[in-house]
């Protein structure tokens, strides 16, 4: 005997851009550029098992949502549009009772004089997921992800244990640097009254402000500073997540072309990497629910 199991459905990667003309501070423009991924999820075993699709909302239909939900709300945090697109399908969709929406945000920085040039801030993402779910109510799960950082120095790597395999050298003076992928969950009580842009401003200033003044001896300190930071200053958050791959700066031999190199030259190198992951919770964190499904 086989059975169904749990499943959902949606659109990935609808590219949205939405402009908001007028709307800045200084009367230029404002822009929400949006990579947006639904998922649905409810009674929907008919469709596998049979292939009857009555309860089965197209994703076409999902992605036309999306930009008129768009046009319909202007150029708001994503976390404000995640929400509404996530009870808009559990309220009309009789079948649906659970919608995760996940949304990319890429920056653009205004440049000039004229309100309407902007050039794209790097390759900083910001991240939200929101699922909604009739009976469970709802999680909001926010953060960034590729923000590159590197420290000179201030960094240390010994003491760990040695078998028949290890060659790395102990360090008690490298290079660090990684690309911060972040991720934070608001506690249940800040979901309805979170300034959603203001604590992405200050997450990020607060990880760039932990990882510039902490001297390490592994990622995995590094891992731990970036997230008791992050909760210890945003009361709204309860729970963070972290991937931290290891970018490896290593030191280029140069005694063969006579020539010494005092810790100035290194080589990057892209792959294998080591991967740091872990979670820091505040001591009163609620339980995560259905955050991170």
């Amino acid at each position: 005997m086989v059975q169904i199991g749990s499943n959902r459905y949606g659109k990935s990667e609808i590219r949205v851009v939405r402009v908001a003309r007028g709307v800045a501070p200084d009367g230029g423009d404002v822009i929400r550029d949006w990579n947006v991924s639904t998922a649905l999820s409810g009674d929907l075993d008919d469709t596998h098992l049979t292939g009857d699709n009555s309860k089965v909302l197209p994703t076409d239909s999902q992605k036309n949502r999306v930009f008129a939900l768009a046009s319909e709300m202007g150029a708001v945090p994503p976390e404000d549009f995640a929400l509404a697109l996530a009870a808009f399908f559990v309220a009309s969709q009789e079948a649906i009772t659970r919608a995760r929406i996940s949304v990319e945000e890429f920056g653009w920085t205004p440049i000039g004089a004229t309100g309407y040039s902007f050039a794209r801030a790097g390759d900083l993402v910001r991240t939200t997921t929101v699922v909604h779910d009739a009976t469970a109510g709802t999680s909001v799960v926010s953060g960034i992800k590729d923000l590159t950082l590197l420290n000179t120095t201030g960094s240390e790597f010994w003491g760990f244990p040695r078998d028949a395999h290890t060659t790395l050298a102990e360090t008690k003076d490298r290079m660090l640097a990684t690309a911060v992928n972040a991720s934070w969950r608001f506690r249940p009580a800040a979901v309805e009254s979170a300034d959603w842009d203001a604590v992405a401003v200050a997450a990020q200033r607060t990880i760039l402000d932990t990882f510039a003044a902490t001297y390490t001896y592994s990622l995995q300190q590094m891992l731990y500073a970036l997230g008791s930071a992050l909760v210890t200053a945003l009361p709204q958050i309860c729970e963070v997540r972290l991937a931290l791959p290891n970018k490896h700066h290593f030191i280029v031999d140069l005694e063969p072309f006579g020539l010494e190199n005092e810790r100035e030259v290194y080589y990057a190198d892209d792959r294998p990497y080591g991967l740091i992951e872990g979670t820091v919770l505040a001591d009163d964190a609620p339980d995560a629910g259905l955050a991170w499904t």
